[in-house]
């Protein structure tokens, strides 16, 4: 329920789900994945309800993920100009839903669900219903998503989720990390990509799990490798394995952005946990073209993620 503070919160509503000892707070502004614990130790690295969600922690990125070019694109004969938030850059970036507030659409012991019907504006002139429900159970958290064109004509779309990740360690250098990606895309100094290319014998090489140590990360996984359950699946790890997060994606999402957050402001926060991104496309996708989904109207898109921390005993 709404009450008075949480109006006044800095995110709106914080909605509570619980599942044993795991509690996770979601926010009425961005649908965000604001905290994640078991039994009060962090699985995320979020932030208080006192403070806004900053670096992307745990937002919704949509209609598209990371950065878009200048701010601009064209897409069926319609010319859209998002703000460049990232100006230093010259980018837009994570696209236009994060600050908005979701409406709740559900909310049960263990489940809570958000949608956003994001109007035609300058940086996006479709009509796109969007919904996340995020759900605990006994494998940890999964998320849903869904995304369906409300207007008379064909819309671009790509959505990512940018959860920080922690296993308990002071930084993550010491941590261990699996990324199960055949390749990595190049990017230039504005964080655009450029190429692509293998990972195996690169410095972000981590098909095998090792030590993070001192490698910088700021790099778009794909050509992922899929499990059984058709999922890939990373995974961070304590050095003596006593904990671990793996953060699965299904095959609606085909990348994954990892980042160690060298450049994060307040400096304390540089490297104290390991943004792992399940995205449907690349950066700069809007621009590109490549892996953008291109929804008919009336025609809904879902795909499916998820966190699940394991410990031993």
């Amino acid at each position: 329920m709404n009450t008075t503070r949480d109006a006044l919160l800095p995110t709106g509503a914080q909605h509570e789900i619980t599942h044993g000892d795991h509690r996770v707070v979601i926010t009425e502004v961005g649908a965000t994945l604001r905290s994640y614990e078991i039994g009060g130790s962090r699985v995320v690295d979020g932030f208080t309800a006192d403070e806004r969600s900053s670096a992307g922690r745990g937002q919704v990125l949509a209609p598209w993920p990371n950065r878009l070019e200048d701010g601009r694109y064209s897409f069926a004969g319609k010319d859209a100009k998002a703000p460049l938030d990232e100006p230093e850059r010259g980018n837009a970036i994570h696209g236009l839903v994060r600050w908005l507030p979701w409406t709740l659409d559900l909310r049960t012991d263990h489940a809570v669900a958000l949608r956003c019907l994001l109007h035609p504006q300058p940086g996006y002139p479709w009509l796109l219903d969007l919904a996340v429900r995020y759900e605990l159970g006994a494998d940890g958290l999964t998320v849903e998503a869904d995304a369906t064109n409300r207007s008379d004509s064909p819309a671009p779309f790509g959505i990512g989720f940018h959860p920080y990740l922690t296993v308990g360690t002071d930084r993550i250098d010491e941590a261990h990390l699996r990324v199960p990606a055949g390749e990595q895309l190049v990017a230039d100094d504005r964080g655009l990509p450029t190429g692509r290319h293998a990972v195996i014998g690169s410095e972000a090489d981590f098909m095998s799990a090792r030590p993070v140590g001192d490698t910088q990360l700021d790099t778009a996984y794909t050509a992922l490798l899929r499990n059984e359950d058709d999922r890939a699946v990373a995974v961070l790890e304590r050095p003596d394995g006593a904990r671990s997060v793996h953060v699965w994606v299904d095959r609606a999402f085909k990348y994954l952005m990892v980042y160690t957050g060298d450049t994060l402001e307040p400096a304390e926060r540089r490297r104290a946990a390991i943004a792992i991104e399940p995205m449907t496309c690349p950066p700069n996708a809007l621009r590109t073209g490549v892996d953008l989904i291109e929804l008919e109207p009336g025609v809904t898109w879902r795909g499916t993620w998820g966190i699940r921390p394991e410990a031993s005993e």
